[in-house]
């Protein structure tokens, strides 16, 4: 799923299809410190390092910060219900979808 937004921002899936490993050598920085919030957040539980928070908040104002966050979570919490109830797809095409609240 892609949110208009997000294509109007420039994301295609030439874009996406660079969110592999290594991705931190083919993206922008700003596109690079969201990922790593976001690997951080899906990965082993833990909490950022100081280094971590001011970077971060250096790049993101507080309302970015919180809606990125948010946003990741409720995508994880929604891919783990599917899974656990045997609903996610085997293949799924791309959905372009309008941007909540936009």
């Amino acid at each position: 799923m892609r949110f208009d937004s997000a294509r109007v921002a420039g994301l295609d899936e030439d874009k996406a299809a660079l969110v592999t490993d290594g991705y931190e050598a083919r993206l922008a920085a700003t596109e690079v410190d969201a990922l790593r919030l976001t690997d951080e957040i899906i990965g082993v539980p833990g909490r950022l390092g100081d280094d971590d928070i001011a970077r971060l908040r250096a790049r993101f104002s507080p309302a970015e910060l919180v809606e990125l966050s948010l946003g990741v979570g409720l995508f994880l919490g929604m891919s783990k219900v599917l899974i656990t109830l045997g609903l996610e797809p085997q293949d799924m095409p791309v959905t372009v979808i309008p941007t909540p609240g936009s």
